[in-house]
This record gives C-alpha cells, sequence and structure tokens, in this order.
C-alpha cells in the first residue's frame, strides 16, 4: 500500500529529532529556581515514596513517557519498547498522534502497546483540529483501539502554520474540544506540543470539560525547528513559546499538570511538581535512550535523581515534595 503523507511526515519528525536534536536554543526555565537544601531531612533515603494516583492506577513514580511516534513501521517496535519499559518501571505512557491510523488502519498496530504493558494509564492522541474533521464514532475507535485510559488532544498551531502541508485553521477547536469531553467515555487531557500553554488558555479548556493539561512548554525539542529543517518555511519561529517552567506557574490550580517540554533530568522534574505540576514527562530523552539501547539506564538515573532532589528536601511523599520550598533566582 503506498505511503500517506502522514505516514512518511512521522518518519521524518523522528529522523530530524534523532539525527538533528532540533532542541529550542532557550531553556525551560528550571535553573532559575533551586531546592532550599535541607540539612536536617530526618528521613531516610529509602524511605522516600514518590508514587502517584493517575487515572486510577498508582504509578510508582509521577513520570509519563510523553507521546513521541506512531504511523509508520519502525514506530511499532519504538512504541512497544518505551510502552514496556513504562510497565517495568512503573510509569505512564503516551502514544503519538493516532491521525495516521484514522488514514490507513493497516497502522493501527504501531500503536498498540496493551499486551506489553497491560497496567501501564494509557493516553490515546489525536491532534486538535482532526476533532473537526473525523467524527466521534472515529475519536472514539482510536481510544478504543489501543484499550487507552484517556484521550490526549495536542494543540500545534505553531507547527501546523509552518508545516506547508499544515491545517491552518484552528477556529472551532474549543466547541470541538468540548463536545469530545462531553461525549467520551475517557477523561480528555490536552496538551500543547512544545510551545506552552498560558493561564487563559488553561482557564477555558477547564470551563470546556478537559480534566488534565499537559502544559508542554518551550526549552525542549522545537517542532517549528523540525519544520523547518524539513521544509525550509518561514524561519524565525524556532524558538517562539512559554518556557515550561513559566507555563507551569501559569497554569497551576486549575487542573491537574502535567509538566513537560525540556525536562532533562529527575531533578528539574522534581522541580516541576514544587512549582505545580502533579506529574512530569519527556518524550525526546526516551525515544534517544530508546535508539541506543538504553532506556532502562535512563529511567533509573531519572528515579535516583528524583529520590534524592526529595530527600534533600526533607520530603518522604509527592504530598510533602509538593510543599518543599524553592529559592527563585
Amino acid at each position: 500500500m503506498k505511503k500517506t503523507q502522514t505516514e512518511s511526515r512521522k518518519k521524518e519528525h523522528v529522523d530530524f529529532v534523532l539525527e538533528k536534536g532540533a532542541q529550542y536554543v532557550k531553556t525551560a526555565g528550571f535553573e532559575r529556581v533551586e531546592f532550599l537544601h535541607n540539612a536536617l531531612p530526618e528521613l531516610s533515603l529509602d524511605s522516600v515514596d514518590l508514587s502517584v494516583k493517575f487515572l486510577g492506577t498508582t504509578l510508582r513514580w509521577p513520570i509519563v513517557i510523553c507521546a513521541a511516534t506512531g504511523g509508520y513501521g519502525p514506530a511499532e517496535k519504538i512504541n512497544r519498547d518505551l510502552a514496556s519499559a513504562a510497565h517495568r518501571h512503573g510509569l505512564a505512557f503516551g502514544l503519538g498522534s493516532q491521525r495516521a491510523m484514522l488514514e490507513n488502519p493497516a497502522l493501527a498496530k504501531t500503536y498498540k502497546i496493551r499486551d506489553v504493558a497491560p497496567d501501564v494509564p494509557l493516553l490515546a492522541n489525536i491532534g486538535a483540529y482532526q476533532l473537526k474533521k473525523y467524527s466521534f464514532k472515529k475519536i472514539e475507535s482510536i481510544v478504543n483501539a489501543v484499550d487507552a485510559d484517556a484521550l490526549a488532544i495536542h494543540l500545534n498551531p505553531l507547527q501546523e502554520a509552518l508545516q506547508p502541508e499544515g491545517d491552518k485553521d484552528f477556529s472551532g477547536v474549543l466547541y470541538a474540544i468540548a463536545k469530545t469531553c462531553d461525549q467520551l467515555s475517557v477523561p480528555v487531557i490536552v496538551k500543547e506540543t512544545g510551545a506552552g500553554m498560558s493561564q487563559d488558555v488553561a482557564v477555558r479548556l477547564k470551563e470546556a470539560g478537559v480534566k488534565y493539561l499537559d502544559v508542554a512548554g518551550a526549552g525542549g525539542t522545537s517542532w517549528s525547528k523540525v519544520e523547518y529543517l524539513r521544509s525550509k518555511g518561514v524561519p524565525g519561529f524556532e524558538e517562539w513559546g512559554i518556557p515550561t517552567a513559566e507555563s507551569i506557574i501559569q497554569c497551576r490550580g486549575i487542573l491537574p499538570l502535567i509538566a513537560s517540554g525540556g525536562i532533562r533530568s529527575g531533578i528539574d522534574g522534581a522541580k516541576a511538581i514544587v512549582l505545580g505540576a502533579d506529574l512530569w514527562g519527556a518524550a525526546y530523552p526516551f525515544i534517544v535512550a530508546q535508539n541506543e539501547g538504553k532506556l532502562d539506564a535512563k529511567i533509573e538515573k531519572y528515579k535516583k535523581q528524583m529520590r534524592i532532589a526529595a530527600y534533600l528536601s526533607g520530603s518522604r511523599t509527592i504530598e510533602d515534595l509538593k510543599r518543599a520550598k524553592l529559592v527563585f533566582r
């Protein structure tokens, strides 16, 4: 069967990220905050337990392996490796956009991971624009096909605006999100794709019925940079976006938050929790580690960093960590 445009683009995206990096120059902002060191933590390092409830499941760690890929041949192994690691370590897992399997049902197998991750909170994924294009029955089908626990609807107006083949009419998207929230049998998460989320957007999404937000701020992979590398389109937007730390602060307290975008250590993940997130996630470091055969080592490093950061702030549990003190530069 001839490859669809979406299928080809998915492969290009992963190839560009792995080969070129395509990361923001500006940071996610976590270097601007430091933990206030607690010289008397009064607890054992081994007693630190950062488990958290998410979508009805207790995760051993407040970490999401975020949406990375799907919809082309090699993506099947990538998704299964990542999901299997999430299962081993007690993390959550998000699929890449399932638009490709709507266009070509034969690609559904690149997203199916339940047999290797039976107990992992699994996030299905579709672009906000596709909510306008496809019937609710079609949207519901991608959730059911992978046995997902929630649907992540991604907002990517920046990326779409720079893609030669991009969808450039985001009018009516909020109504489509509200309609999906009202009808879907699983919770809806709305996530940005690396340009961050502001307070006013978070409020509007809460009013629409969204249950979780993933701020996905600037500081990690720059999808505008990826699109420029792909097509040499309009330059100047490679650094556009709200840094992740700022986006967390803007959106905290409105809905439960996942923080992602440029989080490259368990220490920064712990800072994200203190700033107001409930979980933190990443895609780029995990997909690079999977490609290099070092996925478990990467996750273990992040877990150890989180545990020690919590210990040195006097935090035994995730709720303690949320109350830890930070020093702002």
